[in-house]
């Protein structure tokens, strides 16, 4: 045996590393937190089945799961990368687990990162979950998975922008409270489940521009309709991506 072999190597482990250990411990969090599981996965899961078999809401023509799928699917982009992220970062922020982990050798762009894949692995197995539930409520999804990727990651980058502007300058509890009533606000006036076209012309115009309806409509023209990439919701996603991400970063307080 040669002399050093157990010499001992200090120093931070690379960044690449570090970003998937964080991004896995920061997807068991979240797997094991019941009020997260209720908000990602069980209320959409919920809307999806109550929705297309009762007739409660006039969907048009076509079987309403057509019409519900791509929603709810909008929808559980909003629960995770908006709501659940917002949440959770707001009480780590006010716990000071952002400011001891800002002081570890994992750095503060590095953290965002992981959080980040954090939400786009919970997104996977939302998208897995609910296709196979809307495929048994006899959904015939249409159009082009590229198109649907990329309507995912743009509406991911705006959501998560926004929740991160939210958790980094408001106190905890206050974002527990908006990032919830936001959730609702949209699920009503986001095209989500009742059709913007049941609004009136005024209203209908600015729910278009919010970031739920570009999503919730980009992915029905292509999964209901086979319609190509609806560059117009793609282009409105990316607005609101830019703008959030851009605000998170210059405002986000870590303390």
């Amino acid at each position: 045996m040669s002399a050093g072999t157990f010499t001992p190597r200090p120093g931070a482990a690379p960044v690449s590393r570090m970003i998937l250990a964080q991004t896995a411990l920061e997807t068991r969090m979240l797997l094991r937190n019941g009020e997260q599981l209720l908000l990602t996965v069980i209320i959409p899961a919920l809307l999806l089945v109550l929705f297309s078999s009762v007739d409660i809401i006039e969907t048009g023509a076509g079987a309403s799961v057509d019409f519900l799928a791509p929603g709810v699917l909008a929808l559980a982009v909003l629960s995770t990368a908006f709501t659940g992220q917002a949440i959770a970062t707001g009480f780590d922020r006010r716990y000071g687990v952002l400011k001891r982990l800002g002081a570890s050798p994992l750095p503060r762009w590095a953290l965002m990162a992981a959080k980040t894949l954090s939400v786009l692995v919970t997104e996977v197995l939302q998208v897995a979950l609910l296709t196979a539930i809307a495929l048994a409520l006899g959904w015939s999804p249409q159009g082009d998975p590229f198109s649907v990727a990329v309507l995912l990651l743009l509406g991911t980058a705006a959501f998560s922008g926004l929740g991160l502007l939210m958790a980094g300058t408001l106190k905890a509890e206050l974002t527990l409270a908006a990032a919830n009533l936001v959730f609702l606000l949209l699920l009503v006036g986001g095209g989500v489940i009742v059709p913007l076209e049941k609004f009136p012309d005024a209203v209908r115009s600015v729910l278009e521009l919010l970031p739920v309806s570009a999503l919730s409509d980009g992915l029905r023209a292509v999964l209901q309709h086979g319609a190509a990439m609806p560059w117009g919701d793609a282009a409105v996603l990316a607005v609101w991506a830019v703008l959030g991400l851009g605000a998170a970063a210059r405002w986000f307080r870590w303390e």
